[in-house]
Order: structure tokens, then C-alpha cells, then sequence
């Protein structure tokens, strides 16, 4: 029994860790939300590696699965998004009303990736689309550094309302977007098959030693690119 309901324990502590995420958002301790976001990252990661280890995949975690990407990569970055919007309005310029709830197009877009991903068999071997985790990282990163830049120029920036509603718009439709995308699913060891994987792990290790924490905000975007570069599903 404790064998087959490992991977959904993981699965609920993904979740567990995105809801927390969630009250640390509203408390503004904005310092344990890169934490909380790092573990829902980890137990996302072991629940599938545990359940292909143990031979017990199943709809249920299937299913579950979706639910705490949902929460973790989808509600809990769309709220850290429209506590920007907020903090945009009040430290600069007032904001139209609708404006912070185009942060409502996180979770929105995320959920309709995640419908998608389990009906679609193309994304075997690479992703279609911005995965959820990938977007969360995103978002966070973005809404952290803004949070606690002391950099008037920056903060300007990544608090100004036309860089917030292109955020919420551009991050929400790349979720759906017919763009094929590496995975780090490995089959073939061979350099020609992970060469794009190596040059991205390389472009990482650059990024956080020239940038600390603030490299998060730029790990995507280089993603994209190498994506882009090397078309992954297309043969050579």
C-alpha cells in the first residue's frame, strides 16, 4: 500500500508546498516563497521519477499530479503577479481596476495547458508549449526581484504597468503556444542528442555565478532560445 501511494504523497506535498507558497504571499514574507517554490519544483520532480521507479503509475496520480501543478505553477504565481500589479499601483502611477486581475491569466492558461498535456502523445520526447513550472519560475523570479530590488532604474522597470500586463499575457499564451520545447527526458547519451541540455546546464551555472538568485529571472528566456536554436522533435 505505502509502495503504491508514494508517488501521491509526493504529488500532495507538491501541492501542500504551492498552497503554503500561497499564505506566504498574502503574509508578504516574500523571502520563503523562492523555498516553497523550490519544493514544489523537488517533489514535482521525485513523483514521477518514483513512480516510473516503482512501477506504479496510475490515473489517480495521474490526475492529482495536474491538481498540485495547478496550485504550485499556476494560482500561486498568478497571485504573487497580481500582488505586483498592487504594489505597482501604489508606488507609482494608479492602475485602471481590471489591470491586476489580467494575473487571473496565469492560472487560467495553466490550466488549460495542463488539460492539454494530458491528452496530447506528442510531448513524449519534448515539451509543446511553456511547461507550468517553467512559467512559475518565471513569474516569481520577475515579481521577487521587483519586490526587493534597491535599484530605482530596475524597480521602475519590473513595476511599470505596461512590463506587468505584457507579462500576464506574453507568460499565458506561451503556456498554449504550438512551440516545441526541450524536456530533459534523456534516451541517447550522445552529445548530438544533449548538446542543447548541456549548453543550457552551462549557460545556468554562468547565470547564477554572475547573478545569484536574480539568475532565475533569466533562465527561461535562455531556455526558449537554445529551444528555438535546436528545434527539438526534428531530426537532424
Amino acid at each position: 500500500m505505502f509502495k503504491r501511494n508514494l508517488p501521491n504523497m509526493l504529488t500532495l506535498a507538491n501541492l501542500a508546498s504551492g498552497v503554503l507558497a500561497i499564505i506566504a504571499l498574502f503574509e508578504g514574507r516574500w523571502d520563503l516563497i523562492l523555498w516553497f517554490l523550490g519544493a514544489s519544483l523537488v517533489f514535482d520532480f521525485l513523483d514521477g521519477l518514483v513512480a516510473r521507479a516503482l512501477g506504479v503509475h496510475s490515473e489517480l496520480g495521474l490526475q492529482l499530479d495536474s491538481m498540485a501543478d495547478l496550485i504550485s505553477f499556476g494560482l500561486a504565481p498568478g497571485i504573487a503577479l497580481f500582488h505586483t500589479f498592487q504594489e505597482a499601483g501604489r508606488s507609482g502611477e494608479p492602475l485602471p481596476d481590471f489591470l491586476p486581475y489580467l494575473a487571473l491569466l496565469v492560472p487560467i492558461f495553466s490550466a488549460l495547458r495542463l488539460a492539454k498535456f494530458n491528452l496530447d502523445d506528442r510531448q513524449e520526447e519534448f515539451f509543446i508549449g511553456l511547461p507550468t513550472p517553467s512559467n512559475a519560475i518565471l513569474l516569481y523570479s520577475l515579481c521577487l526581484w521587483a519586490q526587493t530590488t534597491s535599484n530605482p532604474t530596475t524597480e521602475a522597470i519590473l513595476l511599470h504597468p505596461f512590463f506587468l500586463t505584457a507579462l500576464s499575457i506574453i507568460s499565458s499564451l506561451l503556456l498554449v503556444a504550438e512551440l516545441p520545447l526541450m524536456s530533459f527526458k534523456i534516451k541517447d547519451w550522445s552529445w548530438k542528442a544533449n548538446r542543447s541540455r548541456i549548453i543550457l546546464v552551462l549557460g545556468i551555472v554562468v547565470l547564477f555565478a554572475l547573478l545569484r538568485f536574480r539568475a532565475l529571472a533569466f533562465i527561461i528566456p535562455l531556455y526558449l532560445l537554445i529551444s528555438l536554436l535546436f528545434k527539438p522533435g526534428k531530426r537532424a
